[in-house]
């Protein structure tokens, strides 16, 4: 049987995370004025260097939903039934509840209410992202379907642009932190709305115009090392405007990480179990698992960025998340695929 791989960026994605964490601090630490300068510019309160690259992330994801397959939603509707229960009904509120325990009171020694309460925020805007771009790859590792795991992202992507702006809004709201509903939905337009119209509008064109397998083949591809750059180049930035907080605390990234992994394990738990009360088969209920449990990261980075700032602790959190993810993720393949059944 063939032995399948995930590819050479994915699997040492954390290591390209430390790197760009040790090298945007270095930058903040000895390039500082030229940082300030970069963090100031912005429109409407986002910035507009960390716009661009998170955008020039998420355009090519958005590139691979087929809405087309849509069509064949009725056909399986336990799965789907799942993965939107678990994403929307079960993960974000699991997601605040955990952060609040952590942050708020194990933490409480170590951490004021005020940040507390913006190390929440970052957790809840994680949360409320389901995974739509390396839930492929974790669907492909599990020997997941890849056309049902495709119609899973698609209705997770249709559902964020009803769904994210007043859960987020709820879940903030509980927390005490003052929302700016402009800026909340400005971002989601950004960086969900404007990007997914845009990628389903070159799918068909292109589609239409060159052929599936073109598309497929030689145009996607050429797309990979643009959302790579773009993500790493975030990082670094990110990592630069919040270089002066974390040499001053630097436990506060393993500190976030805890609450972040319990809840990446206990929301696969979940969904799995879940699955299997539902009979589902092995290739449709790992996906949904794996959903469940990775996140959307780029767009709770840019949101984090948006409603709190650059140098912000719900900005760090997302991006913590980023580092912790595929070790977690890959932990998770790995007990998908001891348990296949």
């Amino acid at each position: 049987m063939e032995t399948k791989q995930i590819g050479f960026f994915e699997k040492y994605l954390s290591v390209w995370v430390s790197i760009c964490i040790v090298l945007g601090i270095g930058i903040g630490y000895f390039v500082e004025d030229g940082v300030t300068v970069l963090s100031n510019l912005e429109i409407f309160k986002v910035n507009i260097p960390v716009a661009i690259l998170v955008w020039l992330m998420i355009y090519p994801m958005m590139l691979q939903i087929d809405f087309s397959s849509l069509k064949n939603v009725g056909k399986k509707p336990k799965g789907l039934l799942l993965t939107v229960v678990v994403n929307w009904l079960i993960k974000p509120f699991t997601m605040a509840f955990f952060a609040w325990i952590f942050f708020s009171k194990i933490y409480a020694a170590f951490i004021t209410p005020e940040l507390a309460g913006e190390y929440i925020a970052g957790a809840i805007l994680l949360g409320a992202a389901p995974c739509t771009a390396m839930v492929f790859v974790w669907s492909y590792l599990t020997d997941g379907d890849p056309n049902y795991t495709l119609v899973q992202v698609s209705v997770n992507d249709l559902i964020i642009l009803v769904a994210f702006v007043p859960l987020v809004g709820l879940l903030l709201g509980i927390t005490d932190i003052k929302i700016p509903y402009n800026t909340l939905v400005a971002s989601v337009i950004v960086f969900v709305v404007v990007p997914l119209l845009a990628g389903f509008l070159t799918h068909k064109i292109l589609i239409n115009k060159k052929g599936e397998a073109w598309f497929k083949s030689e145009f996607l591809p050429k797309f990979k090392p643009v959302s790579i750059i773009a993500l790493l180049s975030t990082l670094v930035l990110l990592f630069a405007f919040q270089g002066e907080t974390i040499l001053q605390k630097p436990l506060i990234i393993l500190l976030i990480a805890v609450p972040l992994t319990i809840q990446t394990y206990f929301i696969f738990f979940v969904a799995w179990f879940g699955g299997r009360f539902l009979k589902l088969p092995h290739k449709i209920c790992s996906p949904a698992a794996m959903i469940g449990a990775s996140n959307f990261f780029e767009l709770a980075v840019a949101v984090a960025i948006a409603l709190f700032g650059l140098q912000s602790p719900a900005a760090l959190v997302t991006v913590v998340g980023v580092l912790v993810e595929v070790p977690v993720m890959l932990s998770l393949v790995k007990i998908a695929n001891n348990w296949k059944y």
